[in-house]
């Protein structure tokens, strides 16, 4: 799952979005019929759960998610669409767009224009979503990378926007007794880097996200949501399906600074049933 995603992101960083197969769409239509009620909080969803689709007809997938209740999404990708037609399907919608993933390509490269392109869709966030191996190295690397994540954090906050890095599980791998994620916490500036945790990927890599929220109150401002089966594999399932807490979880992490909630499966069976299926349980939630 996570050399997809990676393959993923290289591709939008050489700005090469390719058409995928179609998916299910009978077991969605069922699902979102018989959704459950709006829901009092905002929900999203990270569009790289349905990229097959949205790599094939954005505008029908946009209206289909806002169908099934959703408010807003996470974008991975424009698909080949400019800004403004991005912004103009938002709207047409009634969806919002508060991040983006962005590789670090970007950041790294013309970020400004990267930059430009989010305040146009209308994200509050740009949110570098994956790691090589060479950026992982050590903790020196780690520390590093906290600097240069502070200077990107600086030109957006200039920008107008919000700088911030989602994880995985490998940011948990011990170097000697360090927690990689940890130095990136603790070396860069709160006024500048938020954090978005994905909470299966740190339950995966035995962590307790309760913990994390206690420990850095007002660093993670956003969550995705995805469920895991449990030990020792950790298969990934629909939000509901599996072993997380999350009426226990969100709302401590609403109460610890979280703002935005993002449903996402890397690699399900049927992704508009899913995106379904986990909107159904969030919205049974007080959060």
């Amino acid at each position: 799952m996570i050399q997809d995603r990676r393959s993923f992101l290289a591709m939008l960083g050489a700005a090469a979005a390719g058409c995928v197969a179609g998916q299910p769409e009978q077991a969605a239509d069922m699902l979102a019929s018989n959704a459950a009620p709006a829901a009092p909080h905002r929900i999203g969803v990270q569009l790289y759960t349905v990229r097959a689709a949205a790599a094939r007809d954005l505008p029908g997938t946009l209206a289909r998610i806002a169908e099934i209740g959703y408010k807003d999404v996470e974008f991975a990708g424009y698909h080949g669409k400019t800004p403004a037609e991005i912004r103009d399907l938002l709207a047409r919608n009634n969806l919002g767009a508060p991040s983006s993933h962005i590789p670090i390509a970007s950041l790294r490269g013309d970020w400004k224009k990267a930059l430009d392109e989010a305040k146009t869709i209308g994200h509050e966030y740009v949110t570098i979503p994956w790691l090589g191996e060479a950026d992982r190295a050590s903790v020196d690397t780690w520390k590093r990378l906290a600097a240069e994540f502070n200077r990107g954090g600086a030109e957006a906050k200039a920008a107008g926007l919000r700088f911030a890095y989602h994880n995985h599980d490998f940011e948990f791998r011990r170097i000697g007794d360090i927690v990689p994620f940890d130095v990136l916490i603790a070396e860069t500036d709160p006024a500048l880097v938020s954090f978005e945790m994905d909470i299966y990927w740190l339950v995966k890599a035995g962590h307790d996200p309760l913990a994390y929220f206690t420990r850095f109150p007002n660093r993670f401002t956003m969550v995705h949501a995805k469920d895991s089966a449990g030990p020792p594999d950790h298969r990934m399932v629909d939000v509901g399906a599996g072993t997380i807490d999350f009426a226990k979880l969100l709302p401590q992490g609403v109460a610890a600074g979280v703002k935005h909630v993002f449903v996402e499966h890397d690699q399900p069976a049927d992704p508009m049933a899913s995106i379904a299926a986990s909107y159904q349980q969030l919205a049974k939630l007080t959060f």
